[in-house]
């Protein structure tokens, strides 16, 4: 009998709660897709490095789902706590005839385990057969041959998915239990007359309690824009995290107070259509949803900012090689090490002094490695630097300055100079300008966005700089665009170019070896780049301090790190905004089911239908739009502090990853919406 019961409010509940039904659903099949990348990755045809980064990346997605776990079971209990509301008139009914609270808690146990294996069924259906589409994008991400491609099913991912919810259910059984023991007769026949007490607030309490969470939110978003300097460490990085976060709690409850007093003041809106009604409706849950549109807006706020910025990196990083990486291979060592300098770096051994004073050449020949075999176009130059001048000392002025508005900037890091000749060199080699000086000249060359301003305040100043007893003058008063090292990144803060005469070979710094492939070369790159990697293993490295960076090794790096936040950004980011939508959602059909008494006197005072429907629509709206919008102005100075952070990646592919964004808001966050208000005007009709 209790069976049959189950079935019976399993199929009436369905209707009104298709969304619950389909969030469990997309929940499971999305936790199995991202699960099962480790399988559907066996397939693809990538070098080792790149299946070393896939690795990695599964790894990070295996500790994500497990906060990702944490999400959804608190989303499926929050469900299960609208759903047992729902219903409370359909208990305090059982109790009325007889039936104990044992029989009922053993109802819904039944309804959620038939509930989880159905949504466990169709959900992990639904995840094998997108899973394949997920193949196809992450051999695009990874740009990487799918000539084996078959069908995959990942056991490992299905018996995760299995435990993992399973877990969940448990949980939500448990409390569907301890739900019902504490329920009173009284209160389950009478829930659906209660509401919650509508206290206006005192106005001016609000307006006072408005202008101040402002104030501290506008000093939040100040420390991660323009005040960021003064973030000096990870401690204070939560600073404006806690302040964002009381002062939008702060900004609701003051707005929940002020709007309905404002709008009741202006007569003519308030007693437009149902605009009474429509205030009167919010008002009557104004307490409780308070906390939830902060905590909705803080999570829309975290999924705007994280899918933004990931879906940025990708592109920006890969883009930035064709920039970054003109040539194929470069190899650069520290010359002339002294027992000091080894002393104060983990980098260098005593073993490696003596293969210091080598020139890039000898050691190469050393670790039999025959240049002119594969390499062509070659370059090679020195970098110098003096102990006794830094970036203090070529800051001149404008020192004292830095150091107050950039207190957490290293100040006392050598400077880095480089000849003119070597440099253009270097600069036909890139296919960049060559530069031109007098012989009391110098360059600043930059390409990091975080110190171009900096070093600009120090050229204004036209500050000098002496090289063996000569001073030099910037011929430029702002920093010029330049670098010498292959990356996939932009980090020369700053290297000086002076005329050959001004340096010592005494100061010799780095050496730095620049070469394409020989075409031969080219035929056999991946071997080559196998052996030439190998280096490490051979007798011979431990006794020097050689590094190796080639144009593919950097593709690869870029690609696969990319890749690897771009999936756990979309990961995070999807459930975050199922979770804030569902949470509306399932919130606004309780409310909607509440109120059914409520749109029945509408039309008993001869509402027109349509003017109902509108009313309805309005008080969706409103609790949807009012957490979005505001999510919307955090983003975008959080967006602005994530594009500070990640400056060195070239991040210029932002406003593709914000339409992007915005694209996933509107389809996952507009498609809850309307699929609330359709199933709440179904609800409230049911009486008429």
């Amino acid at each position: 009998m209790l069976c049959k019961l189950s079935l019976k409010n399993i199929k009436k509940s369905f209707k009104d709660y298709a969304i619950y039904f389909f969030t469990l659903i997309l929940g499971v099949a999305i936790f199995y897709v991202f699960n099962a990348i480790e399988n559907q990755t066996i397939m693809l045809q990538v070098t080792n490095s790149t299946r070393d980064i896939i690795k990695l990346m599964t790894e990070g997605l295996s500790w994500v789902s497990v906060f990702v776990s944490f999400i959804l079971g608190f989303l499926i209990i929050y469900a299960s706590r609208f759903l047992i509301k729902r219903r409370n008139k359909e208990f305090g009914i059982y109790l009325t005839l007889g039936m104990s609270k044992r029989k009922i808690s053993m109802i819904l146990f039944i309804e959620t385990l038939l509930i989880g294996t159905l949504s466990l069924i169709i959900g992990l259906g639904i995840g094998i057969f997108l899973s394949q589409f997920m193949s196809l994008f992450v051999a695009n991400m990874f740009e990487a041959d799918l000539s084996k491609f078959t069908f995959i099913f990942s056991s490992s991912a299905f018996i995760k998915t299995l435990i993992y919810f399973g877990i969940m259910y448990i949980l939500v059984m448990i409390f569907n239990t301890i739900s019902i023991s504490k329920c009173k007769l009284i209160d389950l026949l009478h829930a659906n007359k209660k509401s919650e007490k509508i206290k206006l607030k005192n106005p001016y309490l609000c307006l006072i309690i408005f202008a101040i969470s402002s104030i501290v939110l506008g000093y939040a978003y100040y420390l991660v824009t323009a005040g960021i300097s003064e973030l000096t460490t990870t401690l204070e990085l939560f600073k404006p995290i806690v302040l964002g976060a009381v002062s939008t709690f702060l900004i609701f409850w003051s707005l929940s107070g002020l709007i309905l007093k404002i709008v009741m003041g202006i007569k003519k809106i308030y007693y437009r259509g149902l605009n009474s009604f429509v205030l009167r409706q919010l008002s009557s849950k104004i307490n409780t949803t308070v906390m939830s549109m902060t905590v909705i807006c803080l999570m829309l706020f975290i999924t705007i900012c994280v899918l933004s910025s990931a879906l940025s990196i990708k592109n920006s990083m890969t883009a930035n090689l064709k920039k970054l990486a003109p040539v194929d291979v470069e190899f650069y060592k520290s010359f002339d090490l002294t027992e000091e300098k080894v002393a104060h770096s983990y980098l260098f051994t005593t073993s490696m002094i003596e293969d210091s004073k080598l020139s890039i050449e000898e050691t190469l020949n050393q670790l039999d490695i025959d240049i002119h075999k594969y390499f062509k176009d070659i370059v090679i130059l020195h970098t110098y630097s003096l102990a006794d001048i830094t970036i203090k000392d070529t800051l001149g002025d404008y020192y004292q300055n830095a150091k107050s508005k950039y207190p957490f900037l290293r100040y006392d890091m050598q400077e880095e100079f480089v000849k003119l000749s070597d440099y253009n060199k270097v600069a036909r080699l890139y296919g960049l300008e060559e530069l031109s000086l007098k012989d009391n000249q110098y360059i600043l060359l930059s390409d990091y966005n975080g110190w171009i301003p900096i070093r600009n305040e120090g050229l204004k100043k036209n500050t000098p700089i002496t090289l063996q007893g000569k001073e030099y003058y910037p011929k430029y008063l702002e920093c010029k665009n330049g670098f010498i090292h292959i990356s996939n990144n932009h980090i020369n803060i700053g290297l000086f170019v002076v005329p050959d005469t001004a340096v010592d070979e005494n100061f010799r710094n780095q050496g730095i070896f620049l070469a394409n492939y020989q075409e031969e070369a080219k035929n056999k790159k991946q071997q080559l780049e196998e052996e030439l990697r190998l280096i490490e293993n051979h007798p011979y490295s431990k006794f020097t301090n050689l590094s190796l960076v080639t144009k593919l090794f950097l593709y690869e790096s870029s690609v696969g790190l990319g890749a690897m936040v771009t999936f756990i950004g979309i990961y995070l980011g999807i459930i975050f905004l199922i979770s804030s939508a569902a949470i509306l959602a399932l919130k606004e059909l309780s409310e909607s089911s509440d109120n059914q008494e409520r749109f029945r006197m509408l039309r008993k005072i001869g509402t027109e239908e349509k003017m109902i429907n509108k009313a309805l629509f309005q008080q969706i709206a409103i609790f949807f739009m009012f957490p979005l919008a505001i999510a919307i102005i955090h983003s975008i100075f959080g967006i602005m502090f994530c594009n500070y952070i990640l400056e060195t990646l070239g991040n210029k592919q932002l406003l593709q990853s914000i339409i992007m964004t915005a694209i996933f808001i509107i389809i996952i966050y507009g498609g809850y919406f309307l699929i609330t208000y359709f199933c709440s005007k179904r609800m409230i009709k049911e009486k008429r």
